[in-house]
């Protein structure tokens, strides 16, 4: 004789349903979601690419930080924050086969970064990821990683 299966733990729906409980599935043992990566959620290259032209519209117009920026190389620039937040996000990993590892502070060590700058990328960066129409918690994973990301490279509180 076989024993009876024990009844699912959970309180009992009308219906004789079990409430689903919250899950996060992933691909592996603290890996990345089941769901898709941040980078396939929200639209994948078009919107990383909107992100950043959106940003360096504002950036343009900054006089704080417009002058540590390559003026005569911006599709350069463009490229390089595009392909660096893509490959972050779970997309190609174009970025480091052509610019080795990012080495964010190495990278950033040659420009003074004082708190006045890091707020104003962080404004221009601000009003750019709020111009994608994000789905709330896509927005704020994004939000969350710009904004420690810019108060990292600060390397001067003069």
């Amino acid at each position: 004789m076989t024993e009876p299966t024990p009844p699912p733990t959970g309180s009992p729906q009308p219906g004789g349903g079990v409430p689903a409980q919250p899950i996060t599935l992933r691909v592996g043992e603290r890996g990345a979601s089941a769901t898709g990566s941040l980078f396939e959620r929200i639209g994948g290259a078009p919107t990383f690419d909107r992100l950043v032209r959106r940003f360096y519209e504002g950036v343009q117009q900054d006089d704080v930080i417009w002058p540590m920026y390559p003026a005569d190389d911006l599709d350069g620039a463009v490229w390089r924050l595009s392909a660096f937040l893509q490959q972050y996000w779970g997309g190609p990993g174009t970025y480091s086969e052509e610019r080795g590892h990012p080495r964010l502070r190495m990278r950033h060590m040659p420009f003074r970064i004082t708190s006045e700058a890091r707020e104003r990328w962080l404004l221009h960066m601000r009003e750019a990821v709020e111009s994608l129409g994000l789905a709330p918690l896509d927005e704020a994973e994004l939000w969350g990683y710009l904004d420690r990301a810019a108060h990292a490279m600060t390397n001067t509180f003069d």
